[in-house]
């Protein structure tokens, strides 16, 4: 027996990725916006063109077969932390999003560069999206940037109850990409700490953006972890066979690019080379 209070949160909870995406093993495609107005990147191209961008990346990942997309603001660079992203950009981001939502016939989440944590889920309640991905929803890191940060959970989790977006669910970094952990976290607690604090999934990747984990990181959460695990970062049509013997998914943006570069826009012949990959692990 246990409390109804309990009960209910954990009614809330995804009990599989296959709940949500359908498949298993799903493989969930970034979208990575343009710079956003107000970012040194963003060179007064206005927002169609962000959008029409984001468009032909999200349709040439569905046609090329992904489960699953996040939205995010990956060229925002140098990036905000936290609540300190600035409105102009969030905005813009929620405008995509949203364009986005309306084109598509899969999951589609948000994700805000470093730890949007609050402006994440404005994001998503606005676009109408299904989860986020949250780089720190527990514990305390350093990131790239300078900043020494902190898990969000307290002030996420009543701000989507209180919002009544209790249906996105939360996606979350452990160990997080762009950061290192504050001394005395290792990947055994930090696991710990998140599920404790109500995640839907769990996300592994490397030290950057396209660089993936060691194979044994991904195998020590899986073992550790009680949610589902996702990688995050690094794979590609050549190694993802051997990281989905542990993970239950993945998210990749870089690989499914014109010649692997991130910048690039999405290339739906790697799309396709890279789910093939996938179904023979799902069919094996």
């Amino acid at each position: 027996m246990t409390a109804k209070w309990k009960d209910r949160l954990d009614s809330l909870r995804l009990r599989s990725l296959k709940e949500m995406f359908g498949v298993e093993k799903p493989i969930i495609g970034m979208v990575h916006l343009l710079p956003l107005p107000g970012a040194p990147g963003y060179d007064f191209y206005g927002l169609e063109a962000v959008i029409e961008h984001a468009l032909r990346d999200a349709e040439a990942l569905t046609s090329g077969g992904v489960d699953g997309l996040i939205v995010e603001n990956m060229w925002d660079l140098p990036y905000y932390v936290g609540t300190d992203v600035p409105p102009e950009e969030m905005t813009a981001q929620a405008v995509a999003a949203r364009a986005i939502v309306e084109a598509v016939e899969v999951p589609v989440g948000i994700n805000v560069i470093h730890n949007g944590g609050r402006v994440t889920l404005a994001i998503a309640v606005a676009a109408g999206a299904d989860f986020i991905r949250v780089c720190l929803l527990t514990g305390a890191r350093v990131w790239d940037t300078g900043e020494l940060d902190r898990g969000c959970a307290a002030e996420l989790f009543r701000w989507r109850k209180n919002l009544g977006a209790e249906h996105i669910k939360i996606f979350a970094d452990v160990d997080k990409k762009h950061s290192v952990p504050f001394p005395g976290i290792d990947l055994a607690t930090h696991i710990e700490w998140t599920e404790f604090y109500l995640a839907d999934a769990l996300i592994v990747s490397g030290k950057m953006t396209g660089a993936a984990p060691e194979l044994e990181k991904v195998k020590r959460a899986k073992e550790l972890a009680t949610r589902p695990v996702l990688m995050g970062s690094g794979t590609t049509a050549d190694n993802i066979a051997q990281f989905l013997r542990y993970a239950d998914g993945a998210i990749v943006g870089t690989d499914l690019k014109v010649d692997g570069v991130a910048e690039n826009p999405v290339d739906m012949e790697r799309v396709k080379r890279y789910m093939d990959a996938v179904r023979a692990v799902r069919e094996g």
